[in-house]
């Protein structure tokens, strides 16, 4: 009876570890204008931002996404800001 509680407990633990998702390099967020802003980190694509910015707009039920720009910053994390519109 123990055995099998352990093995319940330990299949469960085993399971949400399993699931968990990985922390985001990219800092996604919506501005009050309605277009999606991406901060890349160092070494991210132009073509990965652009995934997260259209992961974002299909949360809002959108299926496109059109860059509007992209400028560099100071930050030594994020030295790239892209700008996108949802369609």
């Amino acid at each position: 009876m123990k055995i099998t509680l352990y093995s319940l407990l330990l299949s469960v633990g085993l399971l949400l570890m399993a699931c968990s998702t990985p922390q985001s390099q990219f800092g996604v967020y919506q501005q009050s204008d309605g277009t999606i802003g991406v901060h890349a980190p160092k070494d991210a694509k132009e073509e990965e931002a652009q995934a997260m910015a259209l992961a974002e707009c299909k949360k809002l039920g959108k299926r496109t996404v059109t860059i509007l720009d992209s400028r560099k910053t100071v930050n030594d994390r994020f030295p790239m800001t892209y700008i996108y519109l949802c369609r």
